[in-house]
């Protein structure tokens, strides 16, 4: 079974890594190891059944520059499963193929509120472990070349995401953060580059706790 990153606690996390730390600096972890621990799961479009992308994606030749955060506007869903997050990915990609138009999910990646962590656009997971690479998206004009777009199930203007999603949500933009080199900085809302209430009053107000936190991973 894949070990899920998300659903630690952060101090065994903070415990583990620095384990992986010490050990490469003796030479008893092999090469890419102690890479592959700090990548916390993410469950890849094949994993959660997507369609076909309508159209052809492009995978633009750069990293990406910033982060972009976002909810579905979705219920509140008190399903945390597995299956739910599958579903959420895949209605999600229904709508904005069927609704909207677009040639695939519109973010690169969603996070339910259970707190796992699915690839949204076809291509988003393989470009973020690259480092060098951006799927161009459709989840915020003007930003869709070199933000990445994270999704978190449920609306969020009057409540806040429950823990679980919060906690991995924090994992996963010290991952990106880490594997793009972008500043804590440029963690921003959807609202902040486009006119939307997204991603809700109550998730926004938390984006300094999600600088400050992803900013404590990288040290």
């Amino acid at each position: 079974m894949a070990f899920d990153i998300g659903q630690v606690p952060r101090r065994t996390f903070l415990r583990g890594a620095a384990g992986v730390s010490a050990a490469a600096a003796a030479g008893l972890v092999l090469p890419g190891l102690a890479h592959a621990a700090a990548a916390p799961r993410v469950y890849s479009c094949a994993e959660w059944g997507a369609r076909p992308p309508a159209d052809q994606l492009t995978t633009l030749d750069h990293p990406a520059t910033r982060v972009l955060i976002h909810h579905i506007d979705c219920p509140n869903s008190t399903d945390y499963s597995l299956e739910h997050a599958f579903q959420v990915a895949r209605n999600d990609q229904a709508d904005h193929i069927d609704n909207n138009g677009w040639s695939d999910t519109g973010q690169h990646f969603t996070v339910s509120r259970g707190g796992y962590r699915l690839e949204g656009r076809h291509g988003s997971l393989d470009a973020l472990r690259s480092g060098k690479k951006i799927v161009r998206a459709a989840h915020c004009p003007g930003q869709n070349d070199n933000a990445i777009g994270i999704e978190n199930e449920g609306t969020y203007m009057q409540v806040a995401p429950p823990k679980a999603q919060f906690d991995s949500l924090v994992v996963f933009v010290a991952y990106v953060c880490r594997q793009y080199g972008i500043p804590v900085k440029e963690i921003k809302g959807h609202r902040d580059f486009y006119n939307t209430d997204c991603p809700g009053d109550k998730l926004y107000a938390m984006l300094p706790e999600l600088q400050s936190r992803v900013a404590a991973l990288l040290r």
